[in-house]
């Protein structure tokens, strides 16, 4: 009885009675066989825009390899067949050739693996409507740094996503108003920094009774006065006052300040 061969490895089975006294070097190869299957690193060259990765019965051949380190000088993108069309399998890929590697077994679906890439794929066997796929990590599994601009789609932030009070007016902290000739400024409640646009040389007030520790950051040149209430911790024209002066008015409990923008 001759020898028969497993499905998708090509592992020979010697047939009853068959190779007496040279058994042993069909085990030996066979042995290999699996060794490569299981744990085999294959450097793969390609050269050209095609490239069959074989799997011969019962012999030692690239399509063996678990792992896949492809290389060479492909001139385009290069379409790798696996064959025979009627085997299962299962492949590391490390593409290091400077070009896309598609990966086909038949009519079915391929599978991509851009230069630069790796990927986990497997061919189903089908024959020739056989079919490559991707085993990819499920969405919550990708780690940091996995996933690229081309990957995140334009809804892929809902608006569910972003709560209602996600952004608050607390977080709010600048206050931006323009003014001109005489006139005042209302700072906002929940600004740290008010910035005011002077667009004339006039008399620019600041009210009494505003929030403490503000900064009023003048963009004009005129003369401001300002002035706020008994307990008030102040307001700071940061760097763009040049000559300040303050009284305090028992009467009104205020004080009132005066400095000139130049």
């Amino acid at each position: 009885m001759a020898s028969t061969y497993t499905v998708n490895t090509g592992i020979e089975k010697p047939g009853s009675g068959e190779q007496s006294g040279t058994w042993g070097t069909t085990t030996n190869t066979n042995f290999d066989l699996i060794d490569r299957s299981l744990n085999g690193v294959g450097a793969i060259t390609l050269a050209g825009t095609t490239h069959t990765l074989s799997t011969s019965d019962g012999s030692l051949s690239d399509g063996h390899y678990r792992v896949l380190v492809l290389g060479g000088s492909p001139t385009g993108t290069c379409t790798i067949t696996v064959s025979p069309n009627d085997q299962d399998k299962l492949y590391f890929v490390n593409n290091t050739s400077g070009e896309g590697a598609v990966f086909s077994q038949g009519s079915g679906a391929n599978v991509t693996v851009a230069n630069g890439e790796q990927a986990i794929i497997y061919a189903n066997g089908a024959g020739a409507g056989a079919a490559v796929f991707e085993i990819k990590p499920p969405a919550g599994a990708v780690g940091t740094g996995q996933v690229d601009t081309a990957q995140l789609v334009a809804d892929a932030v809902t608006t569910s996503i972003i709560a209602d009070d996600a952004v608050t007016q607390a977080k709010i902290e600048q206050d931006v108003q323009t003014k001109s000739g005489t006139t005042s400024v209302t700072l906002s409640a929940t600004a740290l920094t008010t910035f005011v646009k002077h667009s004339g040389t006039g008399t620019l007030s600041i009210g009494a009774g505003q929030y403490d520790g503000q900064t009023i950051n003048i963009v004009s040149i005129g003369t401001l006065t300002l002035s706020w209430g008994v307990g008030a911790l102040g307001v700071s024209l940061g760097s763009d006052a040049k000559i300040a002066s303050g009284i305090w008015d028992a009467t009104a409990s205020y004080w009132f300040f005066s400095e000139t923008i130049t």
